[in-house]
């Protein structure tokens, strides 16, 4: 086992017996061989697509196997077995359709007939190579960041938005870094390529999300309980969610959002729902005693999950996610869930635990971008700060609630993904009326404020790097690459970045990050402060 992809990685190298986020070795060795399996079909997918042959299932499969080995999605070694050997069965079909014969090992191996004859193929294909360590490391980042575009686009094909341009980057990339003869510069390009194909993937997915759900709106999530039963959402799916409030409507059920799920009561489709309460709980590294103590049914609907034994009986996942011995609803029939938590206490009272204010996307947000514009010109407003990301357990993620609380009265904060959650109670008051906390929503909203950044420096007649604005991210896992390599595409310089760096990035690697880009590591607060502001 070798796996460095995550944030958390042991010893800021790599994990080498068991995943800090609960991956044993067997799983490990599993997801390394469906990714070699998939780079296996993605040589005949991409020489298909040459000769002007798409299958579109085949495109999905290959999204759903990518997305299936990202931190904390699946742990279930069968589903992997499944994959494993359906990766190779789409493969010798695209072989007939291509008309193209390959050599390299992930184009002709043959999956075991048993999972342990399959973890001992994982254990030959592993990342661990013998390769330069830049080039295995240029590699690594843009793996990585694939794994982040085929999550938006498995998101976004769910809700009927598919561009085949995204399916080629992934085809091409994949089969791309089973290459040994690359320079560097042709690397970097790949992951800045990648970059581009995620900005299309979420551009699809806030398209999906939008054009389904409406645009979110300004609106206020209560953190208390109602008395009742209660089903608590969790992972980044709209869909389901929506499916679940339509079962469970008129059963005495309230349903409760959590982690990422928290933008989700902005969206108008969805606040429509009666008994669509509020929000539980914080980001997805404290659900093991947030779970455990939610007195109803738990709904993981897509990555994030981590070891529940505690309790196994009342949680339930959808789409991808898997654990071994967890009830999967695949069908998206949650009726077995409903029945849970309708056989479970619920909550017995009402609480009051405050309220927050999501629903500030790209829509609200440029609504009233004139008074912005004219707070900034007025010098109300002096700088703009995303400060966003994924949370973690790791020590030094307390930077991030220590620097907003920092960040002076005359500057906004915009926010997203889970990272707020270690500032997203904060009452920080407003500027002008506009509140100076803005929730532009999930992970993948960073769309949302590349667009809201792109239209300020429209309206100032500056490019974003000029803007009074600064990055300062968190990361764990993959969507965050993701989203780092489509700043990096579009431009984006001085970004701050923690609370560490990749471990799979090598010194050479961050220099070139560092000359093109001035990316640089977090320091502390005030000295980041001071560097920004002056």
């Amino acid at each position: 086992m070798f796996c460095q992809q995550c944030e958390q990685t042991a010893k800021g190298v790599a994990c080498t017996t068991v995943g800090v986020c609960g991956k044993n070795e067997e799983v490990a060795d599993l997801q390394d061989l469906l990714i070699h399996a998939t780079q296996g079909l993605c040589l005949y997918s991409d020489a298909a697509r040459k000769k002007g042959f798409t299958d579109p299932a085949t495109s999905l499969f290959i999204c759903e196997a990518i997305f299936s080995t990202l931190t904390n999605v699946n742990f279930d070694p069968k589903r992997f077995a499944n994959m494993i050997t359906k990766a190779v069965e789409l493969r010798e079909k695209m072989k007939v359709k291509s008309g193209a014969s390959f050599t390299a090992p992930a184009a002709t191996f043959t999956p075991a007939k048993d999972i342990a004859g399959l973890v001992e193929q994982g254990k030959k294909v592993g990342l661990k190579t013998d390769e330069d360590e830049d080039i295995r490391s240029l590699k690594h980042i843009t793996l990585f960041g694939l794994k982040g575009v085929a999550a938006y686009a498995d998101h976004a094909r769910i809700l009927g938005k598919e561009d085949d341009a995204v399916y080629a980057y992934i085809d091409k990339a994949m089969t791309t870094i089973l290459r040994t003869d690359l320079e560097v510069g042709e690397l970097v390009s790949l992951a800045l390529e990648c970059g581009e194909a995620n900005l299309k993937a979420m551009e699809l997915l806030d398209a999906g999300n939008t054009g389904k759900f409406g645009h979110p709106v300004p609106t206020s999530v209560p953190l208390g309980a109602k008395k009742g039963k209660a089903i608590l959402v969790s992972g980044h799916d709209l869909q389901d969610l929506e499916l679940i409030l339509k079962q469970t409507e008129g059963k005495g059920i309230n349903i409760y959002t959590h982690g990422e799920m928290l933008p989700c009561h902005g969206y108008p489709e969805l606040k429509k729902y009666g008994h669509f309460h509020g929000h539980y709980g914080t980001a997805w590294q404290n659900q093991k005693k947030e779970f455990a103590d939610f007195p109803g049914a738990v709904i993981m609907t897509t990555n994030c999950i981590q070891d529940p034994k505690a309790y196994m009986d009342s949680i339930f996942t959808s789409g991808l996610v898997g654990w071994p011995g967890v009830a999967h609803l695949g069908d998206k029939n949650f009726t077995p869930a409903i029945n849970k938590a309708l056989a479970m206490p619920g909550f017995s009272a009402d609480t009051d635990k405050g309220s927050v204010m999501v629903g500030f996307a790209r829509n609200a947000v440029l609504g009233v971008a004139g008074q912005v514009i004219e707070a900034v010109k007025n010098k109300d407003i002096r700088h703009f700060f995303l400060v966003g990301g994924c949370d973690g357990a790791k020590p030094g993620r307390n930077y991030y609630s220590e620097l907003v609380d920092k960040i002076p009265a005359d500057c906004m904060v915009l926010t997203l993904a889970c990272g707020k959650f270690r500032f997203f109670d904060k009452q920080l008051g407003d500027i002008g009326g506009i509140p100076r906390l803005l929730d532009i929503g999930q992970c993948n909203d960073a769309y949302s404020a590349i667009q809201i950044a792109v239209a300020l420096a429209g309206a100032f007649e500056c490019g974003v790097n000029d803007l009074p604005l600064s990055m300062i991210l968190s990361w764990y896992e993959q969507k965050a690459v993701a989203i780092l390599l489509t700043l990096l595409h579009l431009g984006i310089k001085d970004i701050r970045l923690g609370p560490s760096l990749p471990a799979f990035i090598t010194p050479n690697v961050l220099n070139v990050l560092v000359e093109n880009f001035n990316i640089m590591p977090i320091t502390t607060p005030d000295a980041d402060l001071k560097a920004i502001l002056g």
